[in-house]
């Protein structure tokens, strides 16, 4: 006789008469599949084992399982779902403590079956875990990590369950600035955030930058963008200032190009995720950096100069302000030190501002050197100034002004292209 469930009845149903079955010893690789109307009593002393719920349920169906050996701590059991819900989702359930007992009912489409009597159960969630594609992805312990080096789509096909996981953290680093011609400033670096939301991503060294809080993600397409670096400034006179960095943008989170530093002719160094170096012909200012504003921070000043004929002022990077301009005939200021973090498992410094370039009437003067993390050295007399690093955001180095002779040496350098870091738990 089958028993027609009601709201009424439903708390009576752990009463109905179960017919208990002899004791299932797990082998490993062989499921029961459950009757409705019967208790099960299963022995994972050497294996776990999984019990699959009845196919075709009708409301009233009922069946009870018991840890025989005090072993599901040890070896687990998996309650399949067969088809339906348990408990309103599409989960099946794992009961992974000692001395365990449950009874299921199965009330409608919706609910599936529920839980009517639980001793000793500590969490009846199957641990999911977040599945995903894109990038260039490589491992650490249980963690994965993709990296994103241009652009391109990371595909979630599971956004998993909070048993398992269903937050990722993030590294994401815009271009940095182009440096500014004939005694400019240094490229700002790359806008850099970062998430470590221990104990979700595990205990890796995050930069000081990072935020406690990653992404809850879902199982959809995120475009990811990664931002190109600023073209270097191409000529002496107004057009020479080095050109911002391009965004690089996964999901809520943008990070801004860094600043283009200024050029010898006049103008302050452009705003970014770190801020442009001012050049070094007459006092001039740094470009600002975390502009626009973002908490925590990502980035800094880029360096000014109040001298009315100087060398110029170094990129701001995301560790770091740019370092002002020294006077004429001495080395460019530095640029701003990026940060490092352990994302990927190993330790990357990114971020860094480009060096400013200086110049005078006779040498050698060296250029500003990059910030750690990418940022490209300024050009001095003689020398030309560098790139700042691929896949780093790092900011690049200012023009140089040997002996008043704009080219090679006076024109600054392009920016690096950013980068897109994801990492989650996944298994």
């Amino acid at each position: 006789m089958t028993t027609k469930l009601t709201d009424k009845n439903i708390s009576n149903v752990a009463n109905l008469g179960l017919q208990w079955q002899s004791v299932i010893t797990a082998d490993g690789s062989t499921a029961t599949t459950a009757v409705a109307g019967r208790g099960y009593l299963i022995d994972t002393t050497s294996n776990a084992h999984t019990i699959n719920l009845p196919a075709s349920a009708i409301a009233g169906d009922t069946i009870a399982i018991k840890d025989y050996a005090a072993t599901f701590g040890t070896n687990a059991l998996t309650i399949s779902r067969n088809g339906s819900n348990i408990q309103g989702v599409a989960n099946d359930s794992l009961i992974s403590s000692a001395r365990a007992s449950v009874e299921l009912v199965y009330v409608n489409s919706t609910r599936g079956w529920v839980y009517t009597n639980e001793s000793n159960v500590a969490d009846l969630q199957q641990a999911l875990f977040i599945s995903a594609t894109g990038g260039t992805v490589n491992t650490s312990g249980n963690f994965k990590i993709h990296s994103f080096t241009g652009d391109g789509c990371f595909v979630v096909s599971c956004a998993g369950n909070p048993a398992g996981s269903t937050i990722v953290d993030y590294v994401v680093v815009a271009g940095g600035g182009g440096g500014g011609t004939g005694q400019g400033g240094g490229g700002g670096a790359g806008g850099y955030r970062e998430s470590h939301s221990v104990p979700v991503s595990g205990c890796y060294t995050a930069s000081p930058l990072a935020t406690p809080t990653g992404l809850t993600i879902s199982a959809t397409t995120y475009p990811v963008t990664v931002g190109a670096g600023g073209a270097s400034g191409n000529c002496q006179g107004p057009t020479g200032s080095g050109f911002s960095g391009s965004n690089s943008v996964f999901s809520t989170i943008t990070s801004t190009g860094g600043g283009g530093g200024s050029n010898g002719s006049g103008g302050a160094g452009q705003p970014g995720g770190s801020g442009g170096g001012a050049h070094g012909y007459g006092p001039s200012s740094g470009g600002s950096g975390n502009t626009p504003p973002v908490s925590p921070s990502q980035g800094n000043n880029g360096g000014p100069n109040s001298n009315p004929d100087a060398a110029g002022g170094g990129g701001g990077g995301a560790g770091a302000v740019g370092s002002p301009g020294a006077p004429r005939s001495a080395p460019g200021g530095p640029g701003g030190n990026g940060v490092t973090s352990f994302i990927t498992g190993s330790p990357e410094t990114r971020g860094g501002g480009g060096g400013a370039g200086t110049g005078g009437p006779s040498g050698p003067l060296l250029g500003g050197t990059g910030g750690s993390g990418g940022g490209g050295n300024g050009g001095g007399f003689p020398g030309s100034a560098c790139a700042g690093g691929a896949n780093r955001g790092g900011g690049g180095g200012g023009g140089g002004n040997p002996a008043g002779i704009p080219a090679p040496g006076g024109l600054g350098a392009s920016g690096g292209k950013g980068i897109v870091i994801i990492r989650y738990k996944y298994q």
